[in-house]
């Protein structure tokens, strides 16, 4: 006789063997939905503003709610291609050592893409403001 006494609703709670997988999940669907928001917005607004040359480009990027937009655009979809890298990569990659190399790899060159795409629209956004 079993002694086990949870529910399946407190076993399904207990995330699996890996201990993350749920949130892995939340984390991904958060980001695709923010996404479906800001991509949009991102496509009309690039768009509207390349018709204007450089210096409307610019200008307009150095509007402080587009710039805003900018880098919750950015940092939406550098976080969401990180956690979908990570998916393949831990799928799909047999050996222990390489599979942990990319993972690494992979966080870095998204926080690295983070980080130069924010600092490029924060040094438009303030040298307008001076």
């Amino acid at each position: 006789m079993s002694t086990d006494f949870e529910t399946p609703t407190a076993a399904a709670r207990g995330l699996g063997s890996a201990k993350s997988g749920t949130g892995h999940h939340i984390h991904q669907r958060v980001s695709a939905i923010a996404l479906i928001f800001l991509v949009p917005w991102f496509l009309y607004a690039v768009i509207a503003a390349s018709r204007s040359g450089f210096e409307g480009a610019t200008a307009w990027l150095a509007q402080p709610w587009n710039a805003i937009l900018m880098i919750l655009t950015l940092g939406a979809a550098f976080y969401h291609m990180r956690l979908g890298m990570q998916v393949v990569i831990e799928d799909y990659i047999a050996k222990a050592g390489m599979k942990q190399g990319l993972l690494i790899l992979n966080t870095f060159v998204c926080f690295g893409l983070l980080a130069a795409t924010t600092l490029s629209v924060l040094k438009i956004w303030i040298s307008a403001g001076g």
